[in-house]
């Protein structure tokens, strides 16, 4: 550390690498000793843009000065590269997914031990402001009891055409936004137990890797939850929809349009059963304002390091979501229902 700054080094130059840089523009405990990408068009653009370069990877891990390696590369790249990091003496971050298996993030966190190195994942979407909404919401108990959720991200435009393509470098939907969705809802459920899995996989725009799946997750309790990724919906259905046992609460887009439509205590009697609720009987209400700030994130990484803080992304969390990854592939491939207690022991 220099007066008392977290220096960070960035492997991977490209969209997500760029973002990180933005980012931590805004947080004044972390500095960027500088960045190393693969291709030197990208080392000639990270040094147009003001930031130190190093020739090769060795060159940033035999760097004194740098106490972090955030590694931003295909998702391929993850695990060599950090473990290179962790033993030359560099704490590390690692996009998701941090790896493309549970047994290779076992052999990641093995030498995180061995080295006494902080190892961490970038789970960024936990800091959305529509997820931070339906969190609040759920843990407010603001419809009752939750009994469904539906998270969803849908998009027309086919599957991204770079590396995300590939099975070799880790591409496909489920480890691409999967894993970003499925955290999230192991998050707001924290300890509480998923008992089945079920889903598929769609190849509508690419035969190699996923382009969309569909997953149904039933949790301890009764509560069933479906998340949904697909990449050729000409229209989108809600990125939330939540039933609870006294109102629904939908977010239809990113923009946070939607509404929260819950029961009074009055009453109506007898009626149909599709026949609408009376107006006196149920009342509409705005959703609740919560903003998160990812970079918050650094900072906690940050104080993990000065400080000897709790981390915020914990890797058991990291494997619990993983390991989910892995049992929707393998309901996919078999068309059958996954006993997820067996994962959860």
């Amino acid at each position: 550390m220099r007066e008392n700054k977290v220096i960070y080094g960035l492997i991977g130059y490209g969209g997500m690498g760029r973002w990180h840089t933005e980012i931590l523009s805004n947080v004044p405990e972390i500095e960027i000793g500088g960045i190393y990408d693969i291709k030197e068009e990208k080392r000639i653009e990270a040094k147009e843009k003001g930031f130190s370069v190093y020739g090769s990877e060795e060159e940033m891990l035999s760097d004194p000065d740098i106490d972090v390696v955030l590694i931003a590369t295909p998702n391929d790249c993850h695990k060599p590269i950090a473990i290179r990091a962790m033993h030359a003496g560099k704490n590390v971050i690692s996009e998701k997914p941090v790896t493309l298996s549970s047994s290779d993030l076992q052999e990641m966190e093995n030498v995180a031990k061995e080295t006494g190195k902080f190892l961490t994942v970038h789970q960024n979407r936990r800091w959305d402001d529509d997820f931070l909404i339906i969190r609040k919401l759920v843990e407010e108990q603001k419809l009752g009891h939750v009994f469904r959720i539906e998270s969803r991200v849908h998009g027309s435009r086919g599957i991204p055409g770079d590396w995300r393509k590939e099975k070799i470098h880790g591409g496909g939907m489920v480890l691409d936004w999967g894993v970003h969705l499925l955290d999230q809802i192991l998050y707001l459920y924290g300890d509480r137990k998923i008992e089945t899995v079920y889903a598929s996989l769609t190849h509508i725009t690419n035969q190699e890797v996923d382009d969309g799946f569909t997953t149904i997750l039933t949790f301890e309790g009764g509560t069933e939850v479906l998340v949904e990724v697909g990449t050729n919906n000409y229209i989108s259905l809600p990125r939330w929809y939540v039933l609870g046992e006294d109102g629904t609460a939908v977010i239809r887009d990113w923009q946070l349009n939607g509404e929260i439509i819950r029961k009074t205590g009055k009453t109506e009697g007898l009626t149909k059963t599709r026949a609408p609720r009376r107006e006196d009987t149920i009342v509409k209400e705005e959703l609740p304002h919560v903003s998160g700030d990812i970079a918050d994130f650094h900072r906690n990484v940050a104080a993990v390091i000065r400080d000897g803080a709790e981390p915020e992304i914990k890797l058991f969390q990291v494997m619990r979501v993983m390991k989910l990854m892995e049992a929707i592939f393998q309901s996919a491939e078999t068309n059958q229902v996954i006993d997820y207690r067996q994962y959860e022991s």
